[in-house]
């Protein structure tokens, strides 16, 4: 049987609040539109789409919805629903048999719905996929808004789209509406023409996007979570070399032996950042081989990182360092230091922590010997620069 599909994006959306409707409103990139298309025209089973939009928006629709992979028509709709599938029906082509008509408010419809719906339209007629209720219904009393009674609900569906029908139930179904009798969708006129509906197995993710707030969750589907990275690095302290955290100098009778300023803050850090954007360790962007980062700057490789990072399309969020050190107390350093990271990293000073710690006379770091330091980067979705 040849299978279409019709996309109802008629509406106004008015409880949206939005200055477009909310078809056209952005989802991860794409609108709410685009989006419930793309779900029919990825389906190998549909054969032809169809999406009735408002009027005056019909000469634009192959812009509002962009490429598909097969025939799509745009008609107006009407001042109904029913008046909208009508005209959806009406620009299918004749050999369509199997008609699925879906809100292009629900995006999140998949392949195995589309499979349930049409099986269940090709066995009884039409098809209806719906999930329980799981909540507890009240019937109110509409004149005093008090509760008159409970609803049993092992016997309530949800409903929800795509609706699939046999080509002349919807015709019949849209038939009856033209006679003046309104419903809520189109397998309500189909019950009304006497035509049996087989209900399937819905998806509670298939959500309809109706409130602003509904907007808001459905959005944070295509927001990509922060990523948490750690960075640890060690150097020996010996005599002759400067302690530079961040670039701030501590006064000390010894300093960290490395290829570059051996700045354990800016080293511990990078690796937490590469890290947090699966970007590899320190060593991988600035080797301790290549002449170089002889003596390189650790903020201006920390500044160095923070691109690698946008690169990659992440921002760092938020930073805290621990440096272990038996002596000298960082406490008096540790504002300015912090203060140096945060320029660099574009963050405020409430985004970036710095505490100083010792190792109890344990080990090399313990001894006096050595300074270390273990970092944390957070990272969130960014733009992505162009090398």
């Amino acid at each position: 049987m040849s299978i279409g599909a019709i996309i109802v994006a008629a509406g106004r959306g008015d409880r949206m609040g939005a200055p477009a409707p909310k078809q056209f409103v952005d989802l991860g990139g794409r609108s709410i539109l685009q989006r419930s298309v793309a779900v029919f025209d990825a389906h190998a089973a549909i054969e032809q789409l169809v999406v009735v939009l408002p009027a005056d928006a019909v000469a634009s629709g192959a812009a509002l919805v962009g490429p598909t992979s097969r025939a799509c028509a745009f008609v107006a709709g009407g001042a109904r629903r029913q008046d909208s599938v009508a005209a959806g029906v009406a620009a299918l082509r004749p050999d369509i048999d199997v008609v699925l008509v879906h809100d292009a408010a629900r995006p999140f419809a998949d392949a195995a719905l589309i499979d349930r719906v049409v099986e269940g339209a090709i066995r009884v007629g039409a098809a209806v996929p719906a999930v329980a209720v799981s909540d507890t219904v009240k019937r109110i009393d509409q004149q005093t808004g008090l509760v008159a009674g409970t609803v049993e609900r092992e016997a309530l569906r949800l409903a929800q789209t795509p609706q699939g029908f046999r080509r002349q139930v919807l015709e019949a179904a849209i038939a009856l509406g033209s006679t003046g009798i309104s419903a809520t969708d189109e397998a309500m006129l189909a019950e009304r023409a006497g035509h049996p509906i087989a209900l399937v197995e819905g998806d509670p993710q298939n959500v309809k996007i109706t409130t602003p707030h509904d907007l808001a969750v459905a959005r944070a589907r295509y927001q990509a979570p922060s990523r948490v990275g750690t960075g640890y690095d060690l150097h020996r302290l010996v005599a002759g070399r400067p302690l530079v955290l961040a670039g701030v100098a501590v006064p000390f009778d010894r300093g960290p032996d490395g290829h570059s300023d051996g700045d354990v803050v800016c080293h511990a850090l990078i690796d937490a950042m590469c890290g947090a954007a699966a970007l590899g360790d320190i060593g991988r962007h600035f080797p301790n081989n290549d002449p170089m980062w002889k003596d390189a700057a650790g903020l201006d490789l920390l500044a160095r990182a923070v691109v690698l990072v946008r690169e990659a399309g992440w921002a760092v969020a938020s930073a805290d360092v621990t440096v272990i050190l038996e002596r000298p107390k960082l406490a008096p350093h540790v504002d300015e230091i912090r203060s140096r990271m945060a320029g660099v990293l574009g963050l405020p000073l409430t985004a970036v922590s710095v505490k100083g710690k010792t190792n109890e006379g344990v080990d090399a770091v313990g001894r006096g010997e050595a300074i270390a330091a273990h970092a944390v980067a957070v990272v969130v979705p960014g733009p992505r620069e162009a090398r």
